[in-house]
């Protein structure tokens, strides 16, 4: 047996504690089948142990998560549960500011055969990357807003922080990124996203890009603002191969992304710092659904399948990389033979459904 790979896991709220233990499930055979192991260790976060408890993330499993090589999360926070300023609780954000986690990664690509949201063909046919700042912009300040007025609350101020630190490195992991994928047969091209004909910032941000850009003269560098880059994923979202934004921007347009996919469930993600990462589907807890066995676990399985992808790239393992492969070639022909419809799209499937199907489909290969 090669390496074990040791996995921090935060199943976390809601439904995070139902497609946990199908997608650890689904790892543990993938890598059987790669000749290679992973060592999970489960660890508590979120909303309800912060109810419990008052501490949403416990310096244990901070430090756990620090001497993992990698992070599988599935999804916290709870609406009913909030801090005492209103805010919910969200310890996946602590995590990728303790980590220092600066690449938000969010895959948009499309499996066959479900009634996606754009007629065009192309639009079902889709394979693009929206890469997001994830320690810095207006997210910087959500510890730091300050509130104003003599006799009661009258100004809130929330302050956007970008640096030339955090932009190069961004810049740098987007040009990788296109460069990578380039060798795939993918275009090779990075959209900056940003608001730099109204906001300073962003004009800073647009200028660092621009002088990244150069030290990759086989990469194609392009522009575009925010308003027209969410009329262009509506429009034709085809045009893009590699998108690089802000932190907010990223978080609003990722979402879109998402709905280009069909939705939350299909939607998988990472955080990707120098030398950790996390891993988790972009849906919330969803407690309008936990505990009816209607959760999609396709999301998870897509992000634990990114999570061996990255272990294999950074510690050179074929046997993960391919692991990798598998799980998304076994989720690709789940969905392909027409036999599968998860519950959000109008259909009968759940968790159990189609996590047997998938299932089905990486013993086949």
């Amino acid at each position: 047996m090669s390496k074990v790979f040791s996995i921090a896991v935060f199943p976390g709220d809601g439904i995070g504690e139902e497609v946990t233990p199908v997608a650890l499930k689904l790892i543990e055979q993938a890598c059987q089948m790669n000749n290679t192991q992973c060592e999970f260790s489960v660890l508590e976060a979120g909303a309800a142990h912060y109810q419990k408890t008052g501490v949403a993330l416990p310096e244990t499993s901070l430090q756990a998560a620090h001497a993992a090589d990698a992070v599988l999360l599935a999804c916290m926070g709870m609406p009913s549960i909030r801090y005492p300023d209103g805010r919910e609780i969200a310890p996946q954000l602590e995590l990728r500011e303790e980590l220092d986690l600066f690449a938000g990664v969010r895959p948009v690509k499309t499996v066959p055969n479900l009634p996606l949201p754009l007629a065009d063909e192309r639009g079902r046919k889709l394979d693009f990357v929206l890469i997001r700042e994830s320690t810095e912009g207006l997210f910087a300040s959500r510890n730091r807003f300050v509130m104003e007025g003599e006799s009661g609350a009258e100004v809130a101020k929330d302050t956007q922080v970008i640096t030339r630190k955090g932009s190069e490195r961004l810049f740098h992991f987007a040009f990788q990124t296109a460069r990578r994928r380039k060798l795939l047969g993918y275009p090779g091209e990075v959209t900056c996203v940003d608001k730099a004909n109204v906001l300073g910032s962003f004009y800073f941000f647009r200028q660092v890009f621009d002088e990244v850009a150069r030290e990759y003269p086989d990469i194609k560098a392009s522009h575009i603002y925010v308003d027209a880059a969410a009329l262009q994923l509506v429009r034709q979202p085809w045009i893009f191969d590699v998108m690089v934004t802000e932190n907010m921007f990223g978080d609003i347009l990722s979402d879109l992304g998402a709905g280009l996919m069909g939705g939350m469930g299909m939607a998988p993600s990472a955080d990707i710092g120098h030398s950790l990462a996390v891993f988790q589907p972009c849906h919330g807890s969803a407690p309008d659904i936990m505990g009816q066995g209607k959760a999609n676990p396709t999301a998870m399985f897509l992000s634990a399948a990114m999570m061996l992808d990255w272990l294999g790239e950074k510690h050179e393992h074929a046997g993960m990389v391919n692991a990798a492969k598998q799980i998304n070639q076994a989720v690709l022909a789940a969905y392909q033979s027409n036999q599968l419809l998860p519950i959000e799209f109008g259909g009968k499937d759940g968790l159990e459904q189609i996590s047997d199907k998938i299932f089905r489909s990486l013993e086949t290969q």
